[in-house]
């Protein structure tokens, strides 16, 4: 039996060649004996994901036709309303066996199951689902512990005599040991991480394809399990789907020009982890213009990675930069409170391993300066529209609702914000309209030793 696995297509449909592509791949490699599996985040997030609910991943699931999905967090990105709806008309059984509204599987009306099994020549395959309960899931529902739900999960298959079982983890990297070792399964299919795959855990086999729709794993359950990378540029692009994908575009406005970027800017999020780059500040210099604020503020990890922006630039291209209907909103808080927030945005602990280097900017900024030495391991100036930061002064900070309700960006809160703007994407959107989409380097961000 054959398994071919995507996962976190996430921005694809932003992309509708490459959303061809995609299916045009499990076109070519599918077979009377394959079955084609997901494990989240294909739903979204993107632009056009936000603008049709998630509503846009029925273009591809209806060409890709696959048997079995699990969730991802970024799917309930629209509400429980819209997710329990594509789970309804979509052609997939939805399996989580950690996910429960009310004390029933999520969407359990719209055919959610904990588990379920799918036959091909004769041979039977079990499928389990789980997701991480430290993912950004809605608070509505209650996320169990994915290793004891795999555990129950691939037991009830065992009793049932199913003789091979595979789970579609939507987990971290370190929660995948702890999946391998909870029960006797033939293959985990991971997702959520962005990063690609493919090894074992004591024995077991474990495949993760990464983002955006750019690899699928083929995965042979015979005597021995192993997986083959499949890349689907190499394939035909299905026009069919990428050809209903561009209609969506159209007919909501995100192929409309804001601006032209003469010189490429690169979007490279790991890049903007590791200091100042064009599309960073582009991003924040947008957040002060449309908040009329001293500072703009944001979290790198917003951010998504993509082609550079080149030649005319289009909604979907401006909004795809940070794909999130989050609230735009102006803070006030004192120097001293800028000041806490500045020394936290750079970072030199576990969350710096993410980037090469010893450190991660784990914020971005406008209106700001900052000088950090990284021989001491501080931040030794700040400096606010030139000027030194003055700790008993007052600033206006144009920042997302992300930074004031997280405990990640000490200094500003919830309890500073004294103005909602508008959604984070629309100011972004109308500043490429009123200014363009040039950026540069200005030496907001100085890395030297005193």
């Amino acid at each position: 039996m054959r398994l071919l696995h995507y996962s976190d297509v996430e921005n694809v449909y932003d992309r509708p060649e490459r959303a061809g592509r995609l299916a045009g791949c499990i076109d070519a490699r599918r077979d009377g004996e394959t079955v084609v599996v997901g494990t989240g985040d294909d739903l979204g997030p993107g632009v056009l994901p936000m603008v049709e609910d998630g509503a846009q991943a029925l273009d591809l699931f209806e060409a890709l036709d696959p048997e079995v999905e699990t969730f991802g967090n970024h799917d309930f990105d629209y509400g429980l309303d819209a997710a329990r709806r594509v789970v309804r008309e979509s052609p997939q059984t939805w399996v989580s066996a950690n996910v429960s509204e009310d004390g029933d599987p999520f969407a359990a009306d719209a055919g959610v199951v904990p588990r379920t099994v799918v036959e091909r020549g004769g041979r039977r395959v079990g499928f389990v689902g789980v997701s991480d309960p430290e993912s950004s899931i809605p608070d509505a529902l209650t996320v169990t512990d994915p290793a004891s739900a795999i555990r129950a999960g691939v037991a009830d298959l065992r009793a049932e005599g199913v003789e091979r079982v595979v789970a579609l983890a939507h987990v971290h990297d370190e929660r995948l040991t702890d999946l391998a070792r909870a029960a006797d399964l033939d293959a985990i299919l991971a997702g959520h991480v962005h990063g690609e795959r493919c090894d074992r855990i004591d024995g077991t086999l474990v495949v993760r394809p990464g983002a955006n729709g750019r690899v699928v794993w083929e995965v042979e359950l015979g005597e021995e399990v192993r997986a083959t990378r499949r890349e689907v540029q190499r394939f035909p692009c299905a026009e069919r789907v990428a050809e209903r994908l561009r209609t969506r575009m159209a007919e909501t406005g995100l192929s409309a020009v804001v601006g032209r970027a003469e010189d490429p800017i690169e979007r490279d999020r790991r890049a903007c982890f590791a200091g100042e780059r064009r599309v960073s500040n582009l991003l924040a210099d947008a957040y002060r213009w449309a908040g009329d604020a001293d500072v703009g503020y944001y979290d790198t990890g917003m951010l998504r990675s993509g082609p550079p922006l080149s030649g005319d630039v289009t909604v979907a291209d401006v909004m795809g930069l940070a794909p999130f209907a989050a609230d735009l909103c102006v803070a006030r808080v004192s120097g001293a409170a800028l000041r806490e927030l500045a020394e936290a945005t750079v970072v030199t602990d576990e969350r710096a391993a993410r980037i090469p280097g010893d450190a991660a900017w784990w914020g971005q900024f406008s209106g700001m300066s900052v000088v950090w030495d990284p021989g001491a391991d501080v931040v030794r100036e700040v400096r606010v529209g030139g000027d030194p930061l003055d700790p008993d002064g007052e600033y206006a900070v144009a920042t997302n609702e992300y930074v004031v309700d997280t405990d990640e960006f000490p200094g500003v809160t919830r309890a500073d914000v004294t103005e909602v703007v508008s959604v984070q994407y629309d100011a972004l959107v109308e500043y490429a309209r009123e200014f363009g989409v040039e950026a540069g380097i200005d030496g907001r961000i100085v890395v030297e030793e005193w």
